[in-house]
């Protein structure tokens, strides 16, 4: 049991690790003026949801206290910590429904749940802030549909949706490749 919990730990902490350092080294990003988005940034949360809910907990709000820490915009670390809602949820509803993963279609519905409750999740972290003017001039200039709704909103979506497609392409080969305890392996094509 010892040793499930230190393997677990230290699969929590390095997913952390890779959670803080995409955002911050990563050259793949897209930017449509106010908003960017980094490839891969949620990738590490996605794999913690495959793992457990404590493991996709841990890794969410180590990704928020370690944004806050890299000196990250407040609104940046608030975003990030909105995680901690789609991840949770969406590690309790693969633990009793893993076969959600099974097929390309079925991931893909799954996939767009989590995506909408993680963008709905990062526009209420983003409105305190622009109707509080603490937003830069390009969210004001394109106003609150097209920069809160559209760009956060809706391209939070696709990212997501994105991500946790690579999520599965890079856990399906980590799953194979490493023997994981049962209770972490959930096994499924893409």
């Amino acid at each position: 049991m010892k040793r499930n919990n230190n393997r677990g730990m230290v699969i929590s902490a390095l997913l952390c690790a890779i959670g803080i350092v995409i955002p911050i080294i990563s050259p793949l990003k897209i930017t449509l003026e106010p908003a960017s988005f980094t490839l891969a940034s949620h990738v590490a949360i996605f794999i913690s949801m495959f793992i457990s809910p404590a493991t996709a907990l841990f890794v969410a709000v180590g990704t928020a206290v370690g944004f806050l820490m890299a000196g990250f915009p407040i609104v940046v670390v608030i975003r990030a910590a909105s995680h901690v809602v789609f991840a949770t949820l969406g590690s309790l509803y693969l633990r009793k429904h893993p076969d959600r993963l099974k097929s390309f279609k079925s991931s893909q519905i799954f996939s767009m749940v989590i995506g909408l409750i993680h963008g709905i999740g990062e526009v209420l972290a983003v409105i305190p802030f622009y109707f509080g003017n603490s937003m830069s001039l390009a969210y004001y200039a394109k106003g609150f549909i097209v920069s809160v709704v559209l760009l956060v909103g809706l391209g939070t979506l696709v990212h997501s949706m994105v991500d946790f497609y690579l999520a599965q392409v890079i856990w399906k080969s980590v799953s194979k490749a490493v023997k994981l305890p049962e209770e972490v392996s959930i096994n499924y094509n893409i």
